[in-house]
This record gives C-alpha cells, structure tokens and sequence, in this order.
C-alpha cells in the first residue's frame, strides 16, 4: 500500500491533524501551509512538510515509516540538512516521525541522533498508540486496521462525517480517503465487498459502484484485483490535481486514464513538485508522446 500518497491526502485534507498527533493546540495549523518538496541534490523527497507562514513557528518536516529500516533516522536528517541548505528558512524547524507501530522505531541510535531526540528535535509517534475521537485519526486506525475490522470503521467514519462535518466537499474527500485506503490496503476485497461496508445512502458515491454500474457484470477476479488498484491510483492523482490547480479536463484525464500502474506511479512522485498545469502537461507529453 501506498502509504506516503494516502497520507499526503490525508494531511492535505486534515491539515490540523498533525498538531493532533503532537499533543498541541489545532489552532496552530492556521499558520501553516502544507506542502511535499523534493530536494534536487540527490533526489529525496519528504513525506510532508508544514511551512509557517511567520517566524516564530517551527517547520515540520514529517516522515511515515510502516517498516523496519535502520539508516532511517539518517536518511531523514540528510533531507532535512539538504533542505535548510537550499531554501534557508528564516524559521527554526522539527522532525516528525510517524511509525505504525513502536517495533518499527530504531533501537540502535548514534549519540548525534540521541541529541536531537532528547532535544525535542526529533518527536518519535506511534501511530498505533494514539488515542483520539477525531476523524482524521480515525482514518489512521483505518490504515492500521485488520480486514476484519474495517467494515466496522469504516461505517462509524462515514456516520460521523455526515454528523459532525458541515462542508459537503470535505464529507465528500473523506468518502474519497475510504475508498482509497480499502482498495489500496485491501487489494483482495471485490467490489461487492467494499460497496458492502458503506451505507446504502452512501454507496452511490463510491467508485466501486459507478464501476459496477457501466460496466453491468462483475469482472473476473484477478482482472477486478489489478483495476481496483490502478482505479484507485488514478482517482486519488487527479483529486489531488484538483486540489492543487481547479478542475482538470477532460482530455487531461483521458490521458491519465489511459497510464499503466507504473506510469501512475511515476507521475505520483512527479506532481508533488508541479508548480502549474503546464508541468503536468509537459509531463504527460513526454510520457504518452502526445
């Protein structure tokens, strides 16, 4: 599962979530712009960061590990030191690291890497741990999850989303969230099977079902399996496209229809540092050879 695109749309659509998670007030995501930027020297790329739009307030750069990786720590500290060479903020920063669970954190660390650890410099989360009420974090149990509880959750977000968010769009991304961590996390659940874990005032706007409605019959499974996910991969590019630059064409996303798996993959590492529309043009020029 992709885990990095999930939570670039997570945090892109609950942007105070990430104060949530350090235990501070929610209010400060106000001051913040959430962005993803890739550091030219040797390629790297950060999960997410949190610029502050003053200077009294730290940035935060926010890595996801959802396995065991014992340079990570390294790894993360040279993005960092790329990143304050290239853009020389004003401001001080913070490294956050989201670890699905506490056994993939790194037990053998350098005094260097304890220093920033003890400073507050780096603050360690254990995803798995957090205990909250909000749906942005409900969405991360989700992710979390067994199959065999997500029925369950996935019904509570859905009920708490139409009750407590005012803002149809934003009721509509969380939808957009769900469909994408099952088919992306659950790669072997059939339509049917995510359509059943929806209300039924719900399915209808799910992908899975405008799916079954053109299409009038249930594919073969392994066929269902493979479009599921370049489906999902698809629809979770071009809602972050929208996002970023207003409604996408049609012909740009006949286009991106039209990619492998592969190529969806590459052009999702390539849209984090699209400055414009033309970029994505140029972008699907090259690749499609229009």
């Amino acid at each position: 599962m992709r885990t990095d695109t999930i939570f670039y749309q997570l945090f892109l659509t609950f942007k105070p979530l990430l104060f949530e998670l350090l235990g501070e007030p929610i209010a400060n995501a106000e001051y913040y712009q959430f962005t993803s930027r890739e550091i030219k020297e040797k390629a790297f790329r950060f999960d997410g960061i949190f610029i502050p739009d003053r200077e009294d307030k730290p940035i935060y750069f926010v890595e996801v590990q959802f396995q065991n990786k014992s340079d990570f720590y390294w790894e993360f500290i040279a993005e960092i030191n790329l990143y304050l060479n290239q853009y020389k903020p004003v401001q001080d920063w913070k490294a956050v690291a989201l670890f699905a669970q506490r056994h993939f954190e790194v037990t053998s660390l350098t005094l260097y890497q304890q220093d920033l650890m003890n400073s507050g410099r780096i603050i360690p989360i254990y995803l798995d741990e957090v205990r909250s009420d909000s749906i942005g974090v409900g969405l991360i149990q989700l992710i979390l999850a067994q199959e065999s509880q997500a029925p369950v959750l996935v019904q509570q977000l859905l009920q708490r989303a139409k009750t407590e968010i005012v803002d149809p769009l934003v009721t509509h991304d969380i939808i957009d969230l769900l469909e994408t961590v099952l088919v992306s996390k659950f790669a072997q659940l059939s339509r049917e099977e995510i359509q059943s874990m929806f209300l039924l005032s719900d399915i209808k706007q799910t992908r899975v079902y405008q799916e079954a409605k053109q299409e009038g019959r249930q594919e073969g499974r392994q066929e269902g399996l493979q479009e599921g996910r370049q489906e999902g991969e698809i629809h979770l590019l071009i809602r972050q496209l929208s996002r970023r630059f207003g409604k996408i064409s049609d012909r740009r996303v006949q286009v991106i229809n039209s990619l492998t798996l592969e190529q969806l993959d590459d052009l999702g590492e390539a849209l984090l540092d699209f400055g414009e529309l033309a970029d994505l043009d140029n972008w699907l020029g090259l690749r499609i050879g229009e």
